[in-house]
């Protein structure tokens, strides 16, 4: 029937509609994911792992809505990705994905081959509305394509979840087709008042031909919901797909309303988390992880055990104190669970079951990767291995954070391409890569590899590829100055941090001169920060590369603000920006201060200058602001005084 269609649709191009079935297929290609603005910010639940705190936020519901009656609505929360689905005129023209909240990724061409999501709604629904639901992957599916990948010696796929996450953003939507994914809905909104509760529209959603869990249940009161808890604490295993909570919402929309937000989260709905599960296992090692700042990371080598629908072999351990608390030692029986369900870490030791004469577990005093002594700071938990210059995996992870797409960018560049680059000896440090030329990477042989340390192949770079690195290296240049900082990988220096140093030293010279007293001097700068940027930079090493960046013709100036202003009307104010936006996004209204001169914040103190507000602001900045008696300045009165 659908090559019939597909044949129709060939022969008479007029009939052929976007949410025709053959539509769903896939085969289009989507190269970069377009940013998107929600057109209702997408808000994080606040979670409760316990009975007590789900009793108090009924208490807090009855207190808001001052003695009115009320009810809930309980639903199951699924393990998947959050995403947003805009109709007009009952079609299908946009699914974002949730993001930030703010803005997401459009995914439209993905989404359309998810079978149960309909490119068309039934008749009777507003001219224009809005539908979240939550696309996940079936468990049975997902051990299909690892089973399929294990056949081809491929490296498995983690949990549905993720795998969920991945397949979202594949470039080519015929793979994304063929992974099957499903989803629930059960949200709807729209400017035309069409439902008075969620019951309702869940109902509507429903005779539209949305795909609705029949999981949902209305709760006349809070012993309900507890009930409605207890009863698929256990069931919940015997559904085909992951859950991780249920989800508790005030029924009625205008008590919803009455309710209102927090910053960052409605007070008419809370999430209910199930209790951990975990596992006892045997502990057969303890190995070392080093980071890219030279944090070692013990690791517990473990044998198999499946928890949470995953097959769990190595656990962290965070770090020596950690180690000792439990009283560690290999040949332990240990319990592991998933933090948020996800990350594995052992949480105690089966003490009943040690065999007797179990050595105690000392930790290491050298790096497993260089050998040198390690270090621990005073009032810190974690051991560094302090040898930045040549440590191997200090090396390799400082130049990937360097090329990422928050720092330079440079997008041809891979972790594997970098470690065959480091082994061959055509880079040492980031300034290397800048030195590279087409002879050097055109042919270059490197191995990659699989999960197991014997798991390798090799791959050889072709003239395409060397030409594409060196493209984007050259290309890198151009990037900010900021975010040049930010790749340098100084300790505690992230990307809003950079954007700080540079605001307050438009010139790395500058930056790399001043004193510990001039760097607290700037907003948000901290001791720590300052010690770590003085420490950085007072390093002849780091002077040197800083140097050569600088003659490479990387940018080391931010661009004169007058210069680059729209106009300098916010010049020397200062901004912290609360709550959500009509006319633009936050992110956007942020560029338009620093465009107009002006400089924004992320914390009220009494230095600053207004704090715009806007909707669903958070209590506490709000709090603070009247306080220190901070100007509030609405949406309408900032684009008054910047227009």
């Amino acid at each position: 029937m659908l090559k019939s269609l597909e044949k129709l649709e060939e022969q008479f191009p007029e009939f052929k509609f976007d949410y025709s079935p053959s539509q769903r297929v896939g085969g289009g290609i989507t190269k970069s994911f377009d940013s998107v603005v929600h057109k209702n910010a997408m808000l994080s639940l606040s979670n409760t792992y316990s009975e007590g705190e789900l009793l108090e936020f009924d208490r807090r519901v009855a207190k808001g809505l001052e003695g009115q009656a009320y009810e809930y609505m309980c639903e199951l929360k699924f393990d998947g990705v959050a995403i947003s689905l805009w109709y007009e005129g009952g079609i299908l023209q946009k699914a974002v994905t949730r993001g930030d909240g703010t803005r997401g990724d459009d995914i439209t061409t993905n989404a359309k081959t998810i079978r149960s999501i309909p490119l068309k709604a039934n008749a009777n629904m507003p001219a224009s509305f809005e539908v979240r639901g939550e696309v996940f992957m079936y468990r049975q599916v997902f051990d299909e394509i690892n089973t399929e990948k294990a056949n081809r010696g491929e490296t498995l796929l983690a949990n549905p979840r993720n795998t969920t996450s991945g397949t979202l953003k594949m470039q080519d939507s015929a793979i994304v087709a063929r992974r099957k994914l499903d989803c629930f809905l059960y949200y709807f909104k729209s400017d035309e008042k069409v439902a008075e509760t969620h019951e309702d529209a869940i109902h509507l959603l429903e005779r539209s031909g949305f795909n609705v869990s029949q999981t949902y249940q209305k709760c006349q009161n809070i012993q309900d919901v507890l009930e409605y808890i207890s009863k698929w604490e256990e069931l919940r295993f015997t559904l085909p797909l992951d859950t991780d909570g249920i989800v508790v919402k005030v029924n009625n929309f205008a008590q919803q309303d009455q309710l209102g937000f927090t910053a960052k989260s409605p007070r008419w709905a809370i999430a209910y988390k199930y209790k951990t599960q975990n596992a006892l296992t045997l502990l057969r090692g303890v190995t070392f992880q080093v980071g890219r700042t030279g944090a070692i990371t013990p690791v517990a080598e473990l044998d198999p055990v499946l928890l949470a629908g995953t097959t769990v072999r190595r656990a962290s351990l965070h770090n020596a104190n950690e180690i000792e608390r439990l009283d560690l030692r290999v040949g332990d029986y240990v319990f592991v669970e998933k933090g948020g369900e996800i990350i594995p870490k052992v949480t105690g030791v089966d003490s009943s079951k040690r065999h007797q004469g179990l050595p105690h577990f000392h930790y290491i005093s050298n790096c497993p990767e260089c050998g040198t002594p390690l270090v621990r700071k005073e009032g810190e938990a974690v051991h560094y291995c302090p040898n930045e210059k040549s440590c191997p995996p200090q090396v390799l992870g400082r130049i990937e954070h360097f090329i990422q797409r928050k720092a330079m960018n440079i997008e041809s560049l891979g972790p594997e391409t970098i470690r065959g680059l480091l082994d061959h000896g055509k880079i040492n440090d980031i300034a290397d890569l800048y030195e590279l030329t087409f002879d050097d990477l055109n042919g270059l042989e490197f191995k990659v590899y699989g999960d197991k340390k014997d798991d390798q192949s090799v791959r050889t770079l072709r003239e395409k590829s060397a030409q594409n690195i060196i493209d984007s290296i050259e290309l890198s240049k151009s990037q900010p100055y900021d975010r040049l900082l930010f790749g340098l990988g100084i300790r505690y220096v992230g990307s809003t941090v950079s954007e700080k140093l540079a605001d307050g030293f438009p010139d790395i010279h500058l930056l790399a001169e001043a004193s510990y007293e001039a760097l607290v001097q700037v907003p948000e700068i901290g001791e720590r920060i300052a010690e770590s940027v003085r420490q950085y930079f007072g390093d002849p090493a780091n002077q040197r590369l800083i140097a050569r960046l600088t003659a490479h013709g990387l940018q080391v100036k931010t661009e004169d603000n007058k210069e680059k202003a729209s106009n300098n009307v916010l010049e020397g104010k200062t901004f912290v920006i609360s709550g959500v936006f009509d006319r633009m996004s936050r992110e956007a209204i942020q560029d338009l201060i620093k465009k107009s001169g002006g400089k924004v914040l992320t914390s009220i103190s009494s230095k600053l200058d207004y704090l715009l507000a806007g909707k669903n602001m958070g209590p506490s900045k709000l709090e603070k602001a009247n306080r220190l008696h901070i100007r509030m300045l609405t949406e309408d009165e900032f684009f008054e005084m910047i227009k």
